[in-house]
């Protein structure tokens, strides 16, 4: 089945749906975290109706005046005899983790499932008053493993280049080229962006911009702080909380370098990567074909590490996630570390022909080494 633009897409199950399914009525208040537009509204909608349960979007203040409230009464008042309660955005509730927390302790047997775009406030504020009560989910967009199921690999495969430009967001893979730029800029102006300058009450929307852009241009590279507060000619502090809160709102994700045996290997470099190229390619406005492209080989790398953390996540294997590299440029892309075990991957785009350092291996003995091309990709994801 070809998924061509302007298809009708029909509704592409979610690997987390199972994941939830399997946690109702266990005792725990589900947490589902992501960024705007992934999907987490359709999901919980879908399950609601599933299962019998009420959605609520507490994004709309008559929905949020109501539920911003401990008094039991009126809670009790709202939650009826409904089984299964949803909370959508329900970071919008003033106190939110204190209502839910008691919401989950006045109801215990009422499922209650809360979805939030911050993982800032879903981790704080709501993720504190519901320790031990809550396990916690995160929705990515589409994944290869969720078009592949549905679509198969050839069709899912023959896409990868249309996603390294346009990214993957649910509402934006049917859409026509141009319709694509225009919903991902919108994404970013009245979503993303918006919900980052909320967030970190920061006053400078040019300065989150103009650090995005800088970003954008370094995925696949190590980020210098110094670098970029010259650049920007701001503080490293500044820089620092900037970036912070752009992780927070699920806009990038953060790899660390491995450093235990070197003294010549780098230890406290980062690298970071965008959760969606599309979102990266509309902040530097380029979306051009991937042969006209230099960048391919970091688009290439930045899709490879975002699908295997999203196979990690709705997978649930708990891994820790290293780049590796020396000061005189020996390199591997990404690591995991299971059980004591690092596995080393590479990723090439074209010329595959690549040895694994000797040092690392040296250093490293028992570790395994693989290149991660389009032609072994699903073994990967």
């Amino acid at each position: 089945m070809n998924l061509q633009n302007h298809d009708v897409m029909p509704y592409l199950p979610r690997s987390t749906y199972p994941l939830l399914k399997s946690q109702l009525y266990k005792g725990k208040t589900i947490l589902l975290y992501g960024a705007r537009r992934t999907g987490k509204t359709e999901l919980i909608r879908r399950l609601m109706a599933e299962e019998g349960g009420v959605y609520f979007n507490v994004e709309h203040k008559q929905v949020r005046d109501q539920f911003s409230t401990t008094n039991t009464t009126k809670l009790q008042d709202l939650v009826g005899n409904h089984k299964l309660i949803a909370f959508d955005e329900v970071q919008s509730i003033e106190g939110a983790g204190l209502v839910l927390k008691v919401l989950h302790d006045f109801f215990p047997n009422v499922q209650f499932i809360a979805t939030g775009s911050s993982a800032f406030e879903m981790q704080n504020d709501i993720g504190e008053s519901l320790l031990g009560r809550s396990r916690k989910y995160i929705l990515y967009p589409i994944s290869m493993g969720e078009l592949t199921e549905p679509y198969g690999k050839i069709d899912a495969n023959a896409r990868i280049e249309n996603m390294l430009r346009y990214g993957m967001y649910p509402e934006v893979l049917i859409l026509s080229e141009e319709e694509k730029k225009t919903e991902l800029n919108n994404i970013i102006s009245n979503y993303l962006l918006k919900d980052v300058m909320l967030l970190g009450t920061m006053k400078r929307p040019d300065l989150l911009l103009e650090i995005l852009q800088l970003l954008a241009f370094q995925i696949g590279h190590e980020v210098n702080l110094n670098e970029l507060s010259n650049k920007t000619n701001t503080s490293i502090p500044t820089i620092q909380r900037y970036i912070y809160f752009l992780e927070q709102s699920f806009i990038i994700v953060r790899l660390g370098a491995l450093s235990r045996n070197l003294r010549n290997e780098i230890g406290k470099s980062r690298k970071y990567y965008f959760q969606d190229l599309g979102i990266r390619n509309a902040i530097i406005n380029n979306f051009n074909p991937i042969t006209l492209r230099n960048d391919v080989g970091q688009l290439w790398e930045n899709f490879c590490v975002m699908e295997r953390i999203k196979k990690n996540e709705y997978d649930r294997r708990y891994v820790n996630t290293y780049f590796w590299r020396t000061y005189d440029q020996k390199e591997i892309d990404y690591l995991e570390e299971v059980d004591g075990t690092l596995y080393a991957f590479e990723f090439k785009w074209g010329d595959q022909r690549t040895k694994v350092p000797k040092l690392f291996l040296e250093t490293y003995p028992g570790s395994e080494y693989k290149v991660i091309s389009k032609e072994n990709l699903q073994e990967f994801i």
